[in-house]
């Protein structure tokens, strides 16, 4: 039978917008859209590499309920406010997702504040850190 699991981080805007920062169904984990808000201080960076750090840190602890990481991640996609911001965060990004090598898309939507810089919206697969992976290169 399929189990679903649903994560809360404590959010307002998830109690608002009634939605769950993580939804599991079997070994797929989708990852809302997440912020760059500290959820002790409530604070988000105002520098660019700092608030994609904390972004990171956000989805990497929701991960965590439902014994994941980004090692188990296979696709993202980043939101960025601004053009001129793509090269620092896409930094972090690379950092971050060195040897996983996700599918990622990159974009530049208005975003629900200007005090948010980056987003981040997630796909993992529960194993994924583990199986046997076919890197394949070819030629666009």
């Amino acid at each position: 039978m399929t189990k679903i699991v649903k994560v809360k981080t404590g959010s307002p805007f998830e109690e608002k917008g009634s939605y769950s920062r993580i939804v599991k169904v079997d070994n797929w984990i989708y990852v809302s859209n997440t912020a760059g808000r500290n959820p002790e201080t409530k604070q988000i960076p105002e520098d660019i590499i700092e608030q994609t750090l904390q972004v990171f840190a956000n989805v990497e602890n929701a991960l965590k309920a439902v014994d994941s990481s980004l090692a188990d991640a296979i696709f993202s996609r980043v939101y960025v406010q601004e053009p001129k911001d793509i090269e620092a965060v896409m930094g972090v990004v690379g950092q971050k997702f060195k040897g996983i090598n996700p599918a990622t898309t990159i974009t530049c939507p208005p975003l629900g504040s200007t005090v948010y810089k980056v987003e981040i919206e997630l796909t993992a697969f529960l194993g994924a850190s583990t199986a046997d992976v076919e890197e394949l290169v070819v030629s666009v």
